[in-house]
């Protein structure tokens, strides 16, 4: 096995798609399709299985996957060392929709200029997904909704977030989830951790929920929420972010459902050099903005 060929069955695993991952890479679809046939051939298994118009894995094909991030793993940290541990190589960091929206544009622009030799890449997925990533080794590091306890993992915090309900204009102040109850609620697929916290905010005032309406997108929340369809969750950055803000109303939530850290995570014993240089400049703009605030 070449570890071209394992990248490209890694791209095309988490695409679920040849033509997608085709992109991803930079490179034709036809070219991606022989090299899996050939490796399909080496091993003599079948990788994958057409279900829905899309590409699953096999089980053979699960089971390469995980040796697959690890192989790959290790071959970007053994090129970091002989490089005299700097940056460089291939960093996968997964991060929030929101995150990657507002907090992350400036940090990669600094990361790409400071440390060109890094192939940076970042995936945006729900909290839920991005811990299956960084434990399966798929990620490098993640930007996840926290603080996490899970076995297996460090991180440090990010940046605080302010979480408010947005209604329509005119919407009556709330108060607690009673004063929306039963309305449809727009918000991201399961995983999704501002989602979680919502149902816990229904929960804890013993509030009925209304239909939930899966949306991958702030701005279609917003517009739904604009033209009178029910509610979403959000942070108050991204609000602030989103044009058409100004119509439709902005409710805070009681503590504790009212804060939400988010964390930069990574497996514990996998800090090599680039998520070191990423931690380091992370660290550096938050003291610089708290010294800016003191100022």
């Amino acid at each position: 096995m070449e570890l071209s060929q394992l990248r490209i069955f890694q791209a095309v695993a988490e695409e679920g798609s040849v033509t997608r991952a085709a992109e991803r890479l930079h490179r034709v679809p036809s070219n991606l399709s022989t090299r899996l046939r050939q490796l399909e051939e080496q091993l003599g298994v079948e990788l994958f299985r057409r279900e829905r118009q899309r590409l699953q894995l096999s089980p053979a094909g699960k089971v390469l996957l995980d040796y697959t991030a690890r192989m790959l793993a290790l071959h970007d940290e053994a090129f970091a060392a002989v490089q005299g541990g700097e940056p460089a190589g291939a960093f996968v960091m997964g991060s929030m929709y929101s995150t990657a929206a507002i907090h992350l544009p400036s940090l990669l622009a600094r990361y790409h200029r400071r440390y060109p030799a890094v192939n940076l890449q970042v995936q945006t997925a729900p909290s839920g997904e991005l811990l299956e990533g960084l434990l399966s080794g798929r990620l490098d590091a993640a930007l996840v909704d926290g603080p996490l306890a899970l076995a297996g993992l460090d991180g440090v915090a990010l940046c605080e977030e302010r979480l408010v309900l947005i209604t329509e204009a005119d919407h009556l102040p709330v108060r607690s989830a009673l004063d929306v109850a039963g309305r449809a609620v727009f918000t991201f697929r399961q995983g999704c951790s501002y989602r979680m916290r919502l149902e816990a905010w229904y929960a804890h005032d013993h509030a009925a929920m209304g239909r939930v309406m899966e949306i991958e997108s702030y701005p279609s929340m917003l517009a739904c929420v604009i033209a009178g369809a029910g509610v979403a969750l959000m942070s108050a950055s991204m609000l602030d972010s989103l044009p058409g803000r100004e119509s439709v109303a902005a409710h805070p939530l009681q503590a504790p459902f009212d804060q939400a850290t988010t964390w930069l995570m990574w497996r514990r014993g996998m800090c090599g050099a680039n998520l070191s240089a990423w931690i380091a400049l992370q660290e550096q703009v938050a003291a610089g903005a708290e010294r800016a605030l003191q100022a």
